[in-house]
């Protein structure tokens, strides 16, 4: 019997009905703005996420989790995005964490059982920590100044970290570092969030996502066992290459909670419509030709968002592959959709929907953020077209 086989309860299984998750999504919403407006780590939210049994609904059957699809996981991020982006982002990077080890059981057993006991009562946030204030995004490349440096018992972890998203609330910290052997090594250390050495500087003060407390994050010679250390392998090749430069059905959780973003702009939006009657007009807004119209386009921007995230997951989960070399491009396209979405609606009501006793400002504050998770539209399309032009043609594949 291993570790992972001794936990002392059984992992919820969350109920994914839409009801379900609508009601965990007016629960979210309920108390965004307060969050949104003190920055402070949005404890009722994720406390009603980790309620619901959505904060473990990736872990493996195996793990004895619900193991739920990447479909079923999209739609979870796509609920909670709708109440509260902050909490959506969060719990996106604790599902990811679990997607992982998933996929490949990489940690030390023993601790990611105490992680799956400790689950079943509180929430235990995770995050990968990855970028650093010099280097940037790691998407864009090179190579963390984040060091592991051997000892006697283990490794010492030195280095600043910046975009923590999680902050002080994050139980378990994966942190992408070098090692400092002779031939450095780059892998990723589970660090415990209670362990000395580790320090915040709160230097998140964002136009949105506000209470997701994306702050930096200082290592100071924190101690390690030797087996936190996972280390990523070189391609054939020798060459390192970021995992997280590449884009898999699984990456798809994070432009999913900004489709939520776009479902509660649009939300606000008819609800607005319906309320607001001029005395000019003498009737709901709703009624003009002018307000259908804009809500026809604000829905047809959120369903096709809906229909690029969804179908690229159902087409992933029947085992099709042809659309995966796009992928990049989909969630290029997605955010595009989710963000013309909510401003459409800003557009269309002028003051109203720029001020703060009105949630659209906020919506659209948030889902701006969309835009800085790789891959970066750019770099989307150089690849995409690099892999178009590159391609032979029909003649050339066929000649005569």
């Amino acid at each position: 019997m291993t570790a992972l086989d001794e936990r002392t309860a059984a992992l919820p299984v969350p109920d994914l009905s839409d009801a379900a998750l609508a009601a965990v999504t007016a629960e979210l919403a309920a108390t965004a703005e307060t969050y949104d407006r003190s920055g402070a780590v949005p404890e009722a939210g994720i406390a009603a996420v980790h309620r619901a049994g959505l904060l473990t609904a990736t872990v493996a059957r195996r793990h004895g989790g619900p193991g739920v699809s990447l479909l079923d996981a999209a739609r979870i991020l796509v609920a909670l995005g709708e109440g509260d982006p902050s909490v959506a982002l969060i719990t996106a990077n604790t599902l990811n964490a679990h997607q992982g080890q998933a996929a490949a059981a990489t940690w030390p057993e023993a601790t990611y059982a105490e992680i799956l006991r400790r689950s079943v009562h509180e929430p235990v946030l995770i995050n990968a920590v990855r970028a650093e204030p010099e280097l940037g995004a790691p998407a864009r490349g090179g190579l963390p100044a984040t060091v592991a440096r051997r000892t006697r018992d283990g490794w010492s972890l030195s280095g600043r970290k910046a975009y923590a998203t999680g902050g002080t609330a994050l139980a378990h910290h994966v942190v992408w570092a070098v090692t400092d052997d002779d031939e450095p090594r780059v892998g990723h250390l589970l660090v415990p969030a209670d362990a000395p050495g580790i320090s915040w500087v709160e230097t998140w003060d964002h136009l949105g996502l506000r209470a997701s407390n994306t702050h930096d994050v200082v290592y100071d010679d924190v101690a390690l066992p030797l087996d936190a250390f996972v280390e990523i392998p070189r391609g054939d090749d020798g060459v390192y290459r970021d995992p997280a430069a590449v884009t898999g059905p699984a990456s798809l959780g994070h432009p999913a909670l900004y489709v939520g973003v776009a479902r509660a702009a649009r939300a606000a939006f008819v609800r607005y419509a319906r309320e607001r009657v001029p005395t000019a007009l003498g009737r709901p807004i709703a009624e003009t030709d002018r307000i259908r119209t804009v809500a026809g386009e604000i829905d047809a921007h959120v369903a096709q968002a809906e229909t690029l995230l969804y179908g690229a997951l159902l087409r992933a989960g029947s085992g099709e592959t042809s659309h995966l070399p796009q992928l990049s491009l989909l969630k290029v396209q997605i955010a595009r959709s989710a963000i013309t979405a909510v401003e459409t609606a800003v557009a269309a009501l002028g003051n109203p929907a720029l001020t703060r006793h009105l949630p659209f400002e906020r919506h659209l504050r948030d889902v701006l953020c969309v835009r800085v998770h790789p891959p970066q539209a750019d770099a989307a399309f150089l690849d995409a077209g690099r892999r178009l032009l590159s391609r032979p043609t029909p003649q050339e594949e066929n000649p005569r």
